[in-house]
């Protein structure tokens, strides 16, 4: 299937085919009919550039890209460790957009002028971002709130950038290896989604009551509300959280803070949401992490959340818990059950080299450890030695490398491996108890109501197929067919085994008689016999091996 090149995408093609033949992988678009106009014909260079120059690359080339950049720092499978750690510090930080143009989005948004809706509104941005920018407010009541507010024309930008990489992605994978192997599609398929979802605000402030629910026996985790009535697709209004950056905490107030307690709590938190609730905050960097006044963490900036499905839940649960006790080979099962193994699929080779990441986190020191690292090395792991891997094992794997420099921060001596071995107990108890849920319940109940209803008509069913005796039970075993040939030739070649013995055994028989016909001098019936012996056991011997190697074929 050819792609034509829509022409309101050539500039976007030429920007990423620049930057294929920059960082040395121009021949994989080379002599396309994709960028056969638009692909510089210049040599690759000997040397690609440094990690930090593609952060540095994608920040120019806009909000798709940066969010991109984003994406691909959680894919340990196949981009190296020095671009994962550059493009895990892309911040999306950029100019503010004028008030002028706030002003104009938030009447059309909300259906009043800010003067109405807001006893006090800042006109600096406290925080800007690609997507869009955050104000401090007063609403009429004195409740102290946080608008932000999406950027003009962004969501426009945004489709026709996902469109030009749905096609670049689906040239990749039918014309490349290394897009069969990795397929990009489906990546820039969840791409699509993760990003359509975090432009609309009203999926945010959905999360936020969610999460907010979810976590509400956690007394030390602020989640900020959102207020429904100032929130729409561009708007969106919460509660306003006062607090510090986790990497800017001083020194003196981390003395007066519970550092091991809020790390834990934290650590505990994102737990519940991965491996009970199945719907978690994806994003928990620092800069997304407040130590509030009250000595509280707050999370914040909810647009990116991950969810993971019941039977995920169990075997992410399973690949913890195996880690973090360093047992390789149920850390190794755990994660051939997560992913899907190829035809090519190397298990010895996977569980060796498991094997030897599991090791290195038992021996290290607690400054070291580093599950987040660990489960994103399983990733890696798992897509060469060819296990096709979900995106969710790579999203938890980012989640939980930033969630364990949010712990060393908060607490220097915060070890993730205890953590996850005391909260199993706890979290598989929440699981039970979330089983049990009302929903759970009625499937349940009416699953039992269809059987006992259908029982007794099946019950009559057999009980007439008996009577009649017309009862027959199917039994799948093996093919008797091949079964008996399988017997006859090994019969066959025992007999030619017995008959070859004989001619041997009256050949050396006749032997001892003498008589006029001879050959080569000894008697000619023994010598008959003997010849015939040997023929016979020579097509014997090579039958036996001709028939051996097209079984093991």
């Amino acid at each position: 299937m050819g792609i034509a090149l829509q022409p309101r995408h050539l500039t976007r093609y030429k920007d990423i085919a620049l930057l294929f033949v920059k960082y040395g992988h121009g021949d994989l678009l080379r002599n396309s009919p994709l960028f056969d106009d638009t692909l510089p014909h210049q040599p690759q260079p000997p040397v690609p550039p440094k990690a930090e120059e593609l952060a540095s690359d994608l920040e120019k080339l806009g909000p798709t890209f940066i969010k991109f950049g984003q994406l691909l720092s959680t894919r340990a499978d196949f981009l190296p460790p020095a671009y994962m750690q550059a493009l895990a510090r892309l911040q999306d930080k950029v100019e503010p957009f004028s008030f002028d143009e706030v002003e104009a989005i938030i009447p059309v948004e909300i259906g009043a002028r800010i003067s109405k809706a807001f006893s006090e509104f800042e006109t600096k941005p406290m925080a800007a971002a690609s997507l869009g920018q955050v104000h401090r407010a007063v609403l009429r009541d004195g409740r102290r709130v946080a608008v932000k507010i999406q950027r003009p024309n962004v969501r426009e930008r945004v489709m026709e950038d996902l469109e030009a990489l749905a096609e670049i992605a689906q040239f990749l994978d039918e014309h490349t290896e290394i897009g069969r192997r990795y397929e990009f599609s489906a990546m820039i398929d969840q791409f699509r989604k993760s990003l359509i979802a975090e432009l609309d605000y009203r999926q945010e402030a959905q999360n936020l009551k969610l999460l907010g629910d979810k976590l509400r026996s956690l007394q030390r985790i602020v989640i900020p509300q959102p207020i429904d009535d100032y929130t729409t697709s561009r708007v969106l209004t919460m509660e306003y959280v006062s607090g510090t950056k986790i990497t800017d905490l001083n020194p003196v107030v981390r003395l007066d803070i519970d550092g091991r307690g809020l790390a834990d709590e934290l650590f505990k938190a994102y737990l519940q949401q991965i491996l009970v609730h199945g719907f978690f905050h994806a994003d928990p960097h620092p800069g997304n992490i407040l130590v509030t006044l009250d000595h509280r963490v707050a999370l914040i900036d909810l647009g990116m959340v991950g969810r993971i499905a019941p039977k995920m839940q169990e075997n992410l649960l399973q690949l913890l818990l195996a880690i973090s006790e360093g047992r390789a080979d149920d850390a190794a099962a755990a994660a051939i059950k997560i992913g899907e193994p190829r035809e090519d699929f190397d298990e010895l080779e996977f569980r060796r080299r498991i094997a030897e990441v599991v090791v290195q986190q038992v021996h290290a020191t607690i400054e070291q450890m580093q599950v987040g690292r660990v489960v994103l090395d399983v990733t890696k792991i798992s897509a060469e030695c060819k296990i096709r891997v979900p995106a969710e094992l790579s999203m938890l794997g980012k989640t939980l490398l930033n969630l364990d420099l949010v712990g060393r921060a908060l607490a220097s001596d915060f070890d993730p491996n205890a953590a996850i071995r005391r909260n199993a107990a706890e979290i598989l108890q929440h699981r039970l108890l979330h089983s049990m849920s009302p929903g759970n319940m009625f499937s349940g109940l009416l699953e039992l109501k269809d059987l006992v209803q259908r029982l007794p008509e099946r019950i009559n069913r057999i009980l007439d197929a008996i009577a009649n005796n017309s009862l027959k039970v199917k039994v799948d075993t093996i093919d008797e067919e091949v079964f008996m040939s399988g017997l006859q030739k090994i019969a066959n070649r025992i007999t030619l085994g017995l008959v070859i013995a004989s001619l041997i055994i009256g050949a050396a028989l006749l032997m001892r008689i003498e008589t006029r016909f001879r050959i080569l001098g000894y008697p000619g019936f023994a010598m008959i016999c003997f010849i015939g012996a040997v023929a016979a056991g020579v097509v014997l011997i090579f039958s036996i091996i001709s028939k051996d190697t097209d079984s093991k074929k």
